[in-house]
C-alpha cells in the first residue's frame, strides 16, 4: 500500500488488476508468453575483481531528527530553514515545464532519482498525463579541496540522512542540506495544458526545458513561458537539454536561438545550462543553480492554514476488510499557516448539488488530520511550501481520481466564501501560441462572444463558465 505523501495509487502501476473501458481484457488478449530466451538470468562476468584495492567507507545513516511537540510548538520561532523542518520536509516547489518530449520527467528522476512517470497508460504511451511528484535534498560537501561543480549532490528524500560524500576520491562530511526541493513534473502536450496550469498554481520557481536537437521555441514551449509569466512566477532556470545530440557549433547557434526567444520575457535574465539529462551531464551545475538562484519564498508560519489541493485518492486496495479501510487522502502544498496532527479540518466547496429550480448547493466536508506525510516521512505538522499528503476520515469514494482536485482545505470554519458568479477583468493575447496559419504567421485571437463556453483556471481549480456579457 502506497503511503500518503507518495502521491500515487496502488492500482495504476503496471501489472496491477485494473479494468479499462473495454472490461480489462484488452490489456491481456494480445499479449504472447515470453520466450525462454528473454527468462534466462544474465550471465555472470569472467573478469576477477581487483584485489588489494581498499574499499570506500559505507555512508552513515542517521536517523533523523524529531520533530517538536505540536502543542507546545512556538510557531513564531519557525522558519523554511529551520532544521527540524528541511530533514522532513521540502519547503519549495519547482515545476518543470516545456514541450513534449523535452526531458522534462527525466530531468527530475537525474535530480531525485524518483520516476514521476507511474500510471499504466503512461507508461506505454511514454509521455506525462498527470502531474508527476518527488522531493530531493541537495547536499554539500564542505571540503574545500571539493571540485566546486561536484560539491552539490541531490539525493532521495529517505527516513535517513547522509553524513558523508566522496567525489573524486576527496572524502568530506555533510553539516546539513542546502535545502530541500519538491518537483511538479507537468506535463508538455498541448491537450494537457489545463493540467500543467493545475501544476502552475503551487510552483515557486520552474526549471524551463528546451532540447538542443529541436528548433526553439516549439509551440509548448513558447505556451508554458507566456502561462508562468500571466502568473507572475520570476525564478525561472533554463536548462538547454539533450547537448549529446549536437556538436559543438550546433549547440552555439541552438544557445543563440534561447537568447533571442526569452528576450523581453520574464525568462531574460535567466542562467541557461547545457545538460544530458539521460546521460546525467551537468546535473551537479542544476543542483547548485537550484540553492544559488532560487530564494526561499517569504513564509506565513503564523496564519490561519489554507492548503490547495492538486491530488486526492484512495489508497484502499480493493477487497480489503473493514477494518483495513482508510479515509481519503488530499495531496497539496500549504500556502500559509501549520497544519497539525488531529486538526478538525474542513474542504470547500465539498458536495455540489442542484436544488429544484436550479441554484447551486454547496456543502462542505468536515473531517480531522490523522496522518500527514512528506513522501516517505511522516510528519507531526506540516508547513508552507513543499508537497505533502494529509490523511483524513472522509470516505474515499469521495477522494478517489482526483476528485477534491482545485477544493481548498482548511481548518473548520476558517476558509474563503463560496461563490458561483464571478466577474473577471480579462485581456487576450494579440495571437495564438503554437498555432501558425498556411502563410507561417501566427494565428491572431478572436474576441470574446456572448454565451461562449470557456476554460478558466483558478489555482488549482478548472472551471468551464459560459460568458453572459
Amino acid at each position: 500500500m502506497a503511503t500518503n505523501g507518495d502521491f500515487s495509487e496502488d492500482e495504476s502501476h503496471p501489472g496491477s488488476p485494473v479494468m479499462d473501458a473495454n472490461g480489462g481484457q484488452g490489456d491481456f488478449e494480445d499479449q504472447e508468453p515470453l520466450d525462454q530466451e528473454t527468462t534466462e538470468k544474465p550471465k555472470k562476468s569472467a573478469m576477477k575483481k581487483p584485489s588489494g584495492v581498499p574499499s570506500m567507507p559505507q555512508p552513515q545513516r542517521p536517523e533523523l531528527p524529531e520533530q517538536p511537540n505540536p502543542e507546545t510548538l512556538d510557531l513564531s520561532t519557525l522558519t523554511p530553514l529551520s532544521p527540524e523542518i528541511i530533514a522532513r520536509q521540502a519547503t519549495i516547489n519547482i515545476g518543470t515545464i516545456g514541450h513534449v518530449a523535452h526531458g522534462k520527467s527525466t530531468v527530475v528522476k537525474a535530480i531525485s532519482e524518483v520516476q514521476t512517470v507511474r500510471f499504466k497508460n503512461e507508461l506505454e504511451r511514454n509521455i506525462t498525463i498527470k502531474l508527476g511528484y518527488a522531493n530531493a535534498k541537495i547536499y554539500k560537501c564542505d571540503n574545500p579541496e571539493c571540485p566546486r561543480r561536484r560539491a552539490s549532490r541531490a539525493t532521495r528524500v529517505k527516513r535517513k540522512l547522509i553524513r558523508r560524500v566522496s567525489v573524486k576520491g576527496v572524502l568530506g562530511d555533510i553539516g546539513c542540506c542546502d535545502m530541500s526541493r519538491s518537483f511538479v513534473d507537468c506535463p508538455g502536450h498541448d491537450i494537457l495544458m489545463s493540467t500543467m496550469l493545475s501544476g502552475a498554481a503551487v510552483m515557486d520557481a520552474a526549471l524551463l526545458l528546451i532540447a538542443g536537437n529541436e528548433a526553439c521555441p516549439q509551440p509548448q514551449t513558447s505556451e508554458h513561458l507566456a502561462a508562468i509569466e500571466i502568473m507572475k512566477l520570476s525564478h525561472i532556470i533554463i536548462l538547454q537539454n539533450k547537448v549529446d545530440l549536437m556538436r559543438e557549433d550546433g549547440a552555439l547557434q541552438h544557445y543563440q536561438s534561447i537568447l533571442k526567444f526569452i528576450r523581453g520575457t520574464v525568462a531574460d535574465s535567466s542562467p541557461i545550462v547545457p545538460i544530458s539529462a539521460q546521460l546525467k551531464y551537468n546535473i551537479d551545475a542544476v543542483n547548485e543553480y537550484l540553492v544559488s538562484h532560487i530564494p526561499v519564498p517569504p513564509r506565513d508560519f503564523t496564519a490561519v492554514p489554507h492548503m490547495m489541493v492538486i491530488r486526492s485518492f484512495d489508497v484502499n486496495k480493493p477487497g480489503a476488510q473493514i477494518d483495513e479501510l482508510k479515509g481519503g487522502v488530499a495531496g497539496g502544498s500549504i500556502l500559509t499557516g501549520v497544519l497539525k496532527l488531529n486538526d478538525e479540518i474542513e474542504i470547500r466547496p465539498g458536495l455540489v448539488t442542484k436544488d429544484e429550480n436550479g441554484k447551486i448547493q454547496c456543502r462542505p466536508i468536515f473531517s480531522r488530520v490523522v496522518s500527514l506525510f512528506a513522501e516517505h516521512n511522516d510528519l507531526k505538522f506540516a508547513v508552507p511550501g513543499g508537497l505533502i499528503g494529509v490523511g483524513t476520515r472522509v470516505d474515499p469514494t469521495l477522494c478517489r481520481a482526483d476528485r477534491l482536485v482545485g477544493f481548498v482545505l482548511g481548518h473548520r470554519g476558517r476558509l474563503p466564501a463560496i461563490y458561483t458568479e464571478l466577474e473577471v477583468n480579462y485581456f487576450l493575447l494579440r495571437r495564438l501560441l503554437g498555432v501558425k496559419t498556411s502563410d507561417g504567421k501566427q494565428a491572431k485571437v478572436a474576441k470574446l462572444t456572448k454565451n461562449e463556453v470557456l476554460m478558466v483556471n483558478i489555482g488549482s481549480t478548472l472551471l468551464v463558465p459560459r460568458l453572459w456579457v
